[in-house]
């Protein structure tokens, strides 16, 4: 027992790092989560007293379910991106929360993610673990079964893809930020703070879908919902305390939200942003719509509220 103990002590101290790893690879913490845990599953299968580098064994683990998982993707790589793209809720018990969440978000960047998406599945293993992780070309070799000179060039043309990447509007996060300030203005009924993140001559923009799903919801107490709502001041009474149920989500790259009742999109919370200030936001809830948007929910809640549209 006490071997027992020991041993989930040591893979305790390597967890976080090792959910970085993963997570830098494959996008989605719910993933690197299951990656993770199915290493803690094969250590306890494997013999650990002939382990010399336990830190290094799991990393080469972690590191190739990764690059299976990458590769399985096949198709829907090249589609969209792969960040939390599941329509089902995890069965986890091992989920990861909305802090851990939002520190692996901010640890790498919405945008990066992005582009680490365009990567071809060996390349960015090369590239996390080398670059972000300092794991030598010669482990590397290994884990990709290729040579250290191939492991080379992959990390290689991968720094280059990253490097020249182009990042839609030059501020990534600065919108995120601002998104994300949005719903917490929402969600806490803070109107003037709702205010001051709207541009004077915000727009909001619904489609024939959301507003017949707001219509049909008035007897519950949900208020009307326009097909178009000008004006700072009437976006703001619109959103005002409601919204609490969306999960942001990147919306063809670009941060958003969703509210997605059981892991599904619904409605779809579409944002532009010009000058730290939001200047258009487009409300869809049309099936056919959401499936042409690219979106790929993120585990993280909003907690409290409904959300808005309904």
């Amino acid at each position: 027992m006490a071997g027992d103990d020991r041993l989930t002590e040591r893979f305790e101290a390597e967890r976080s790092r090792l959910l970085a790893v993963a997570y830098r690879m494959l996008g989605s913490s719910t993933d690197a989560e299951d990656a993770v845990q199915e290493a803690w599953l094969r250590l306890n299968r494997a013999n650990a007293s002939e382990i010399v580098n336990l830190g290094g064994w799991l990393t080469t683990v972690v590191s190739r379910l990764a690059l299976d998982s990458l590769r399985s993707r096949g198709s829907r790589v090249e589609q969209a991106s792969d960040l939390e793209l599941s329509n089902e809720e995890p069965a986890s018990q091992n989920q990861v929360g909305p802090e851990e969440e939002a520190i692996l978000v901010e640890s790498v960047g919405l945008a990066m993610l992005v582009v680490l998406d365009r990567l071809d599945p060996a390349e960015r293993v090369a590239f996390v673990l080398h670059d972000m992780f300092a794991v030598s070309f010669d482990e590397v070799a290994s884990i990709l079964e290729r040579s250290p000179a191939a492991a080379r060039q992959l990390a290689s043309r991968a720094r280059r893809r990253v490097q020249g990447a182009d990042v839609p509007e030059g501020r990534p996060s600065r919108h995120g930020e601002i998104v994300d300030a949005f719903f917490a203005a929402s969600r806490r009924g803070e109107f003037e703070a709702l205010l001051s993140l709207l541009d004077p001559q915000v727009v909001l923009r619904a489609d024939p879908v959301a507003v017949a799903m707001a219509a049909s919801r008035r007897a519950q107490g949900a208020p009307m919902l326009a097909a178009e709502v000008h004006g700072a001041r009437a976006v703001a009474e619109t959103f005002l305390g409601k919204a609490g149920a969306a999960r942001l989500a990147l919306i063809g790259g670009r941060l958003g939200a969703t509210w997605a009742p059981s892991g599904k999109p619904r409605v779809v919370f579409c944002f532009t942003t010009q000058l730290d200030r939001i200047t258009e936001i487009k409300l869809v809830a049309d099936p056919e719509s959401i499936s042409d948007l690219q979106v790929a929910v993120l585990g993280r809640h909003l907690p409290g509220g409904e959300p808005g549209e309904s």
